[in-house]
């Protein structure tokens, strides 16, 4: 089962970053944010991606084709024929990446019907590529399979924008800075589709996604909602830049630790 990340947009909040690079490759720990969405998901087993790129396309290209040698020992004879000779594994090594250029200024939907011809599961996974998750994906895909319907979300309780205290009387017993709200729920991404929601899609640039084809599936009954109540956050701005940067440099990243079994 293929796993599509949308990584075409500007990160126009973003903007102090993304003038240089794209968003999905803005570092929290040291390493793009993109790179984690991915940890994530070949946590559970699923290696084959398949990236919808657009704005600064060339830098997620080179950053990945680079990355073998960036992150490896080997030996290298400067004649004109010799292939590196590596010396040790990395964690990616059996990663396969499909990088599919589906142009600046389209719209998401217009993205997804761009990458049909490379999608070959029945069904697939799908998700925005600035957006960490605990989410488990193997829940999540056995709850779509069950369902039998074209398309699940992952329903997620927003983040707060204020620190919240618990108080007894006037006494603080506890801060947390940014809690996860205990009511209402969002669309947090991490999708799975089934091949059949080409149809309600068209590679036009204004063909969007969520107001568009899955708005008409829900009005067909054939969306369903896969309920997550645990860590879910994107980043949309510095603060949430500056959030999840610090969670993985105090070793407090909730995607990390529930999966860093399998990475």
């Amino acid at each position: 089962m293929e796993v599509v990340i949308l990584c075409g947009g500007k990160g126009t909040r973003l903007s102090e970053e993304t003038l240089t690079r794209p968003k999905p490759m803005v570092e929290i720990g040291g390493m793009p944010i993109l790179w984690h969405i991915m940890k994530t998901y070949s946590s559970f087993g699923y290696k084959k991606f398949v990236l919808a790129l657009g704005y600064k396309a060339s830098f997620i290209k080179e950053y990945f084709y680079n990355l073998r040698i960036s992150g490896s020992d080997f030996t290298l004879k400067m004649t004109p024929d010799h292939e590196p000779v590596f010396y040790n594994s990395m964690p990616e090594s059996d990663w396969e990446i499909t990088f599919v250029d589906t142009g600046e200024e389209t719209l998401k939907g217009a993205r997804v019907k761009r990458l049909e011809k490379y999608i070959k599961s029945e069904n697939f996974l799908l998700t925005y590529g600035d957006g960490v998750s605990d989410v488990d994906i193997d829940k999540l895909v056995d709850f779509h399979l069950a369902s039998g319907k074209i398309a699940t979300v992952t329903a997620v309780h927003p983040p707060s924008r204020f620190g919240e205290l618990e108080l007894d009387g006037t006494s603080v017993t506890n801060f947390e800075e940014k809690p996860q709200m205990a009511t209402g729920y969002i669309n947090g991404g991490y999708f799975v589709f089934n091949k059949s929601i080409m149809n309600y899609l068209t590679e036009d640039e204004d063909c969007d996604l969520e107001f568009g084809a899955l708005q008409k599936i829900s009005q067909e009954g054939e969306l369903q909602a896969f309920m997550h109540n645990d860590f879910w956050q994107c980043m949309d701005n510095v603060r949430e830049r500056d959030y999840l940067d610090n969670l993985v440099k105090n070793n407090k990243a909730p995607w990390i630790k529930k999966n860093s079994n399998n990475v």
